[in-house]
């Protein structure tokens, strides 16, 4: 159906200024509003917006996450867009979000968009204002073309991801229904049916401080710290071990690395200190729990450690997911892959090495899900965020296809 790809196409100057326009918008963690209402003012032409506001209240759900202390939750939304189907066909549901991190080191003018020869650069480009830009787009061909789903069409357009998923984890206590769901990441139009989980970790070790010149009364809460990351990185390679022989991850050398991110003790050259952080996140799939991976991290510094650092360590977690596996010749990925393949896409199903917030619905919710998009995850979170407006319209006519091929069957 070559009219899908040209309608599309006559939309490029829309997308582009819905993408451009939303990027200006800068929508880090707690400061999502003008974009967020930005982003319901232009989906209210195309089907009924609903606002869904939160509460600090959210902090109390086993599933919150706080890698950001005191984010405030009163006065702020999720977006819940409904375009209505023709007929009683279960739901499609999408998800994306409108938060972004910061900019990055170096990265000049992150909240001003620039495109150069068909690429729009700035912060939010691919990850994930990108995603709601072909959501859009496909949207409004739809509407342009006359076509209407079967079932409803429900998009979740959250706040928060970048931190833990806390946006949709609000979305999904309400009890969302629907078919199938696709999560839009940049995946670089590949569907990926099987996504790792995470745990984020803090590690506080305590030490006995004093002065460098009585180094035998003392004990470096730097150097437990430093012990801390050595035995995590063994604990990492036997998990990694023990991970072998699970489709579509097995193609990866370490398709759930351990990255420690910030190191904070001390604060004189000369002084032993008495207090060090370590950071980090660790992945896991789906042989392991995000339980059992917390229990056996804590495990492995109390049985690892020198007789100083088993009594004097604490680990927390503030993200915790588990991994979220869908069965490659489901017909929500078989179906997505026939409507990439109709757009000249491979349709490549894969893994994410990444984690997201598609396990919320697959394993929560009990709604089949991938994760797919445009734009490449190579370059999100970098000072070269950017994504081919070609991309964007690839995949907003593969949505199209998929949408109203959506169980008319």
């Amino acid at each position: 159906m070559q009219q899908i790809s040209d309608v599309v196409g006559s939309l490029r100057g829309e997308t582009e200024r819905f993408l451009c326009d939303l990027i200006r918008l800068p929508s880090t963690p707690g400061h999502e509003r003008d974009a967020m209402e930005y982003v319901a003012g232009r989906f209210a032409a195309l089907g009924s917006v609903e606002r869904i506001p939160l509460s600090n209240s959210l902090r109390q759900d086993e599933d919150y996450a706080d890698p950001i202390p005191g984010l405030d939750y009163e006065g702020r939304f999720n977006l819940r867009v409904q375009v209505a189907g023709a007929g009683d066909g279960p739901a499609l549901l999408f998800n994306t979000h409108i938060d972004v991190v910061p900019p990055s080191q170096g990265q000049e003018r992150p909240f001003e968009p620039r495109v150069a020869e068909g690429i729009v650069h700035g912060r939010g480009a691919c990850d994930a204002k990108g995603q709601a830009a072909a959501l859009f787009t496909a949207l409004l061909a739809m509407r342009r073309m006359g076509l209407k789903p079967c079932g409803d069409v429900i998009a979740h357009l959250v706040v928060e991801e970048e931190v833990g998923g806390n946006g949709t984890l609000a979305m999904i206590r309400r009890g969302e229904q629907a078919g199938a769901c696709i999560v839009m990441e940049p995946t670089d139009l590949r569907i990926l049916s099987s996504v790792r989980g995470a745990v984020w970790f803090r590690v506080v070790c305590t030490g006995k401080p004093g002065h460098s010149g009585r180094a035998g009364d003392t004990v470096s809460a730097l150097k437990m710290a430093i012990q801390v990351i050595d035995i995590l990185e063994d604990y990492h390679a036997t998990l990694l071990a023990a991970s072998r022989g699970i489709p579509l991850f097995d193609s990866f050398p370490n398709p759930m690395p351990i990255t420690f991110g910030t190191l904070h003790a001390g604060d004189w050259p000369a002084t032993a200190p008495a207090r060090a952080v370590v950071e980090g996140v660790l992945g896991l799939l789906p042989n392991k729990t995000r339980y059992q991976v917390m229990e056996e991290m804590r495990q492995a510094i109390a049985e690892g450690g020198d007789p100083w650092l088993k009594e004097h360590f604490e680990i927390e977690f503030m993200y915790r997911h588990d991994a979220h596996v869908l069965e490659a010749d489901h017909p929500l990925v078989t179906g997505l892959q026939a409507c990439c393949r109709e757009e000249g896409v491979a349709g490549e199903v894969t893994a994410m090495t990444a984690s997201c917030d598609s396990w919320f619905y697959n394993n929560q919710l009990r709604i089949p899900t991938v994760v797919f998009g445009p734009g490449s995850l190579g370059f999100a979170h970098s000072n070269e965020e950017q994504i081919r407006l070609d991309d964007i319209a690839t995949a907003a006519s593969v949505l199209v296809r998929f949408i109203e091929n959506w169980e008319r069957a």
